[in-house]
């Protein structure tokens, strides 16, 4: 016989313009869970580590010593790793609490890896799509979307590859990868979260 999760944690990797953000608050919002995106997750961080909010906010998901990336002991201490290590201790809280949420990104699949209750998936999307919607947000051309799009992913996989021991965007390291430029934002957050509903009774 299944028996309904308590809780359910949704962490939701996402290349920059895939609307991974936008998909992560619908799910939340429509299932009547918290959504940690990096305004929630600097504002705990801050909170739990003493450190300023600012020094958090331009730390967040950045890279060690970045281009530099691989496990580099001299690196161990840089402001960015002890700004991640708060984070990750902060994840750690947020699914020892028993709460069902919506995490977006900080290596939340890795940070929580072995967690019966938590469901990894990992956002796509075309190019063309993805930049699109940067310039249409941004209010910048396709051309500058592009150019930034392509920096964001660069130090989004530095730094999740450099705390996890999975690739960033690796099928393996996923319960279920979407291209929301097939269904949209609102289908695509349909989609995750009937999967959700019937993870939950596994």
């Amino acid at each position: 016989d299944s028996i309904m999760k308590e809780q359910i944690i949704i962490t939701i990797g996402r290349e920059s313009g895939s609307g991974g953000h936008a998909i992560a608050k619908k799910i939340a919002d429509e299932m009547g869970i918290e959504c940690y995106d990096k305004k929630r997750l600097v504002e705990g961080t801050a909170k739990i580590s003493g450190m300023d909010r600012n020094y958090v906010k331009k730390l967040d998901e950045k890279p060690v010593g970045f281009p530099f990336s691989g496990r580099i002991g001299a690196f161990e201490d840089s402001p960015e790793s002890n700004v991640a290590r708060k984070t990750f201790e902060y994840i750690r809280q947020i699914a020892a609490s028993g709460e069902s949420c919506v995490i977006v990104g900080r290596c939340a699949d890795s940070v929580l890896k072995g967690n019966p209750n938590v469901l990894r998936v990992f956002v796509v999307g075309d190019v063309e799509q993805k930049n699109k919607r940067l310039a249409r947000i941004q209010q910048i051309t396709p051309e500058e979307a592009d150019v930034e799009r392509k920096e964001t992913d660069r130090f989004r996989r530095a730094y999740h590859n450099f705390y996890s021991d999975t690739k960033w965007g690796d099928s393996r390291a996923y319960d279920l990868i979407v291209n929301s430029s097939r269904l949209g934002i609102q289908g695509t957050a349909d989609y995750i979260k009937n999967f959700a509903e019937a993870f939950k009774e596994i």
